[in-house]
């Protein structure tokens, strides 16, 4: 059994894992960084240190919001191999399964639904002049987020697959889906903030044109995202600042 101060040491690692991004193995440099001190106290053996190592230097690329569970997580499934309980050959299939199921998790969850309502709720209280509420609603989230990792860190250290069937039964995808459409129904709300102009008819139907254009040559792939987004945002501003 690992110390506190062990896992202690994990869990702020697991903060450094994309630091040192790479073409090849991705994350796997800072994820080995933030598994060394628990595999130190693990393997007394060098030899099985230095195999244990070695687990962690393929390729290995997660949400940054997932990583410190898969780091207790990890820590979990080592202790299990030091004794015997499970081969190095399941470690790797539950590790490739793990990692892509949280990465499609974050990105579609917290990158694609979360971070846009929490970005859109701060700009819209910004546009209302209400600075301290904006600090506030930053302040908690940002909390709440490190008490999070904190907790899917420990949640993963003692419960190992237990905890991830307990998250399969959250239904993040679902609820991610639902945040968007709510988040759908916030951007208009910024638009007649920033565009004071929007409620003319001609604007605002011209602007829904221009979405729809945009949104078709997107999904045919014409263009990129980046340089279809800077284009629309140009357009935008010319017709609903200038004119």
């Amino acid at each position: 059994m690992l110390k506190l101060q062990t896992l202690l040491r994990c869990f702020f690692r697991s903060y450094c894992i994309g630091a040192n991004f790479n073409t090849k193995g991705l994350q796997n440099i800072g994820l080995s960084f933030a598994m060394d001190p628990g595999l130190q106290k693990i393997y007394t053996n060098p030899e099985e240190l230095r195999q244990a190592r070695i687990r962690y230097l393929g390729l290995f690329n997660c949400h940054p919001y997932w990583t410190p569970l898969l780091v207790g997580y990890f820590l979990f499934l080592e202790v299990k191999i030091a004794r015997k309980v499970i081969s190095e050959d399941t470690f790797k299939n539950v590790k490739t399964t793990a990692t892509y199921t949280l990465s499609a998790i974050g990105d579609s969850f917290f990158s694609g639904s979360f971070l846009v309502f929490w970005s859109l709720i701060l700009i819209l209280l910004l546009k209302l002049e209400m600075r301290a509420w904006a600090l506030m609603w930053f302040a908690v989230w940002f909390c709440c987020l490190q008490l999070f990792k904190l907790y899917i860190f420990w949640q993963g250290w003692t419960r190992g697959l237990t905890f991830f069937q307990g998250l399969k039964r959250m239904n993040l995808i679902n609820w991610g889906q639902r945040l968007k459409y709510f988040n759908a129904g916030l951007l208009p709300a910024i638009w007649l903030l920033v565009f004071p102009n929007l409620q003319h008819p001609v604007l605002v139907g011209s602007a829904c044109v221009l979405t729809g254009i945009c949104v078709w040559v997107l999904w045919k792939r014409w263009l990129s995202r980046e340089f279809l987004l800077t284009g629309y945002c140009i357009v935008l501003y010319a017709w609903f600042i200038l004119l």
